[in-house]
């Protein structure tokens, strides 16, 4: 897996930590890396100060106790006290600290008709620099199938550096999970629907005519982009779905019983560092698996340090 060297693991919410915890330890463990396990306080009114820092001692305490049942050996682990808005305050703490990778267990419910991610893992997502991993409390301690979404269009810059990223730790995690790996890419015809009704004049024949252009520049685009990855002796599947990203990822995902889904969630246009590509945010809605997520390096947060 990529070389992390500052894992930040965020034990919020408390109860759902220890699975979560654990994968940690052992990546940290794996990677030789530092691992800072923060907890994270809502700020009292200064006259519930007592109060404040009764709750502080307290989480402290049940953290150690965590920490106890877990095999910590081997590992630099440092601890720390964030108080503040969450978010805010775990982002200032991977940019002042220079983290390289955020691991926090998922803050929703999940399930059928409840959303996995709470409000401040979705801020997490769409704002924090470097990586972010929310993970299911529920799933087992290995994944048996990972998801990488990718977008090999060679027009669109970032996706150069983001697809190398997806596929660098989905195939690395891959390998050292034993999982099985799908690699998928969503694409549609552009003005398609339009065409279709008439109002271009052109025969249904050419209209299919160009669909099947389309696919097989994406096929040829998807093909070329893997063909740079050593995927002997893994085992994977390459899905080329026709239509919406955001609808066609988590449907796969889904089928295919996916544990993990891998992929980025900057927008192509829009205001750098704040707007979460349409893409992600319809498949963060839908999924209820874990979400590993990344951002170019020329990412640009709007939160201040």
């Amino acid at each position: 897996m990529q070389r992390f060297t500052k894992i930040l693991f965020i034990n919020d919410p408390p109860a759902n930590s220890k699975r979560a915890l654990k994968r940690a330890l052992q990546l940290a463990r794996a990677n030789e890396a530092e691992l800072t396990i923060a907890s994270v306080i809502e700020e009292f009114p200064r006259s519930m100060n007592q109060l404040q820092k009764t709750f502080r001692q307290l989480q402290e305490q049940e953290l150690q106790s965590l920490l106890r049942e877990l095999s910590t050996e081997g590992i630099n682990i440092k601890t720390s006290q964030l108080i503040g808005t969450p978010f805010l305050q775990i982002i200032r703490q991977v940019m002042q600290k220079g983290h390289d990778l955020l691991i926090k267990p998922a803050g929703g419910r999940g399930g059928v008709s409840s959303m996995l991610f709470g409000s401040t893992d979705l801020h997490l997502l769409r704002k924090c620099p470097c990586p972010v991993w929310i993970i299911k409390p529920t799933q087992r301690k290995k994944y048996a199938r990972i998801l990488a979404a990718v977008d090999p269009d060679p027009g669109e810059k970032a996706n150069v550096e983001l697809n190398s990223l997806i596929l660098d730790l989905a195939s690395s995690l891959a390998r050292r999970e034993n999982s099985q790996l799908h690699i998928v890419h969503a694409w549609s015809m552009l003005y398609e629907s339009a065409l279709r009704n008439g109002r271009a004049n052109l025969p249904s024949g050419e209209i299919d005519r160009l669909l099947r252009d389309t696919r097989k520049t994406h096929e040829k685009w998807l093909d070329e982009l893997l063909s740079g990855y050593d995927m002997q002796g893994l085992p994977f599947k390459v899905h080329l779905l026709k239509g919406d990203p955001g609808e066609v990822i988590p449907g796969l995902a889904e089928k295919k019983k996916v544990e993990l889904i891998i992929m980025g969630t900057v927008a192509r246009t829009g205001i750098p560092g704040f707007f979460i590509g349409n893409t992600a945010e319809k498949t963060l809605a839908e999924v209820d698996c874990s979400v590993l997520a990344v951002k170019p390096k020329a990412f640009s947060t709007p939160v201040e340090a």
